[in-house]
């Protein structure tokens, strides 16, 4: 037992942004369901601790717990909910780690997790028929977020394509599409405030996607500004004393050196592409030759 409770953390630790965003939730999701077990069996409800973590429609009960604009999209209960979350998490994470970095599927997960309760809370607010059940709505899941993470990378990638069972390959913003057409559908279903926060998701990672591919711009940078200066939050930084030299030359060398480097590289993917098509490519050699591109 101490050996995989040891493995565990040392997976954790050592990887990924993803496995840790996968990670949490299937944490809390364990504690959640153990705790609700608990409840049951001393006949109790396990709805008083899920009241502190999931995302109310009421602006006046957000005001009373606003730590429940980050915490819903952690939450799950549902064995099959927390499941199909994690499953297209960790595939479309994936691909959106072949072109971009760890930092930003952070931001775009966070920030389209907020877009999603936003929108949700603005519908049941604004909508009529959402008033009589808009005061006790509230929203939990990592929904919003994978849906962010999902247009993202499929507009991003506009040449990617996924394998589906019985249907074969189609492209990746095809499937993307007809997720977003189901939750237009079902905007006044049942789960109404889930399909809410899925569109709101949506919107976030269509817009980081265009102003990523349009005009450069990274929206999750102020985000992670945030959070660096939240983990450095009361450590000490080094002093560092900084001299000057004259070594214009040498830094004029490095550089010719490493663009020479970096043109053999981009040459050698280029190669490979052409000889034995774009499955053959890693992902490291994909992100390479993406980056090049923008350049």
């Amino acid at each position: 037992m101490d050996d995989i409770i040891n493995n565990l953390k040392t997976t954790f630790r050592r990887g990924s942004i993803l496995t840790r965003l996968i990670y949490i939730n299937v944490g809390i999701f364990l504690v959640i369901r153990i705790a609700g077990i608990i409840c049951t069996l001393f006949n109790t409800n396990i709805d008083w601790m899920l009241q502190y973590l999931e995302f109310p429609a009421s602006p006046e009960n957000f005001l009373r717990q606003p730590w429940t604009l980050i915490t819903y999209m952690f939450v799950h209960y549902d064995v099959l909910h927390i499941l199909f979350n994690m499953l297209w998490l960790y595939w479309f994470g994936k691909m959106f780690l072949d072109y971009l970095n760890e930092r930003q599927l952070l931001g775009v997960y966070l920030l389209g997790g907020i877009a999603g309760a936003l929108l949700f809370m603005a519908a049941y607010n604004i909508f009529p028929y959402f008033q009589n059940v808009a005061p006790f709505s509230t929203l939990m899941g990592a929904s919003a977020s994978v849906m962010a993470i999902v247009f993202a990378i499929a507009l991003i990638w506009k040449e990617g394509y996924v394998d589906l069972f019985l249907f074969g390959r189609i492209k990746l913003i095809y499937l993307a599409l007809f997720t977003l057409f189901i939750d237009l559908l079902s905007i006044t279903s049942y789960n109404a405030g889930g399909h809410w926060a899925h569109i709101g998701g949506t919107l976030f990672g269509v817009l980081f996607a265009l102003r990523y591919t349009r005009a450069g711009k990274d929206l999750t940078q102020p985000l992670n500004r945030v959070l660096d200066w939240l983990v450095n939050l009361g450590k000490r930084r080094p002093k560092m004393k900084v001299s000057y030299t004259n070594t214009k030359r040498a830094a004029d060398y490095e550089y010719n050196a490493r663009r020479k480097a970096n043109e053999d590289t981009i040459n050698t993917i280029l190669e490979k592409l052409k000889r034995s098509g774009y499955e053959s490519l890693s992902s490291d050699e994909k992100r390479q030759l993406f980056d090049a591109s923008k350049k």
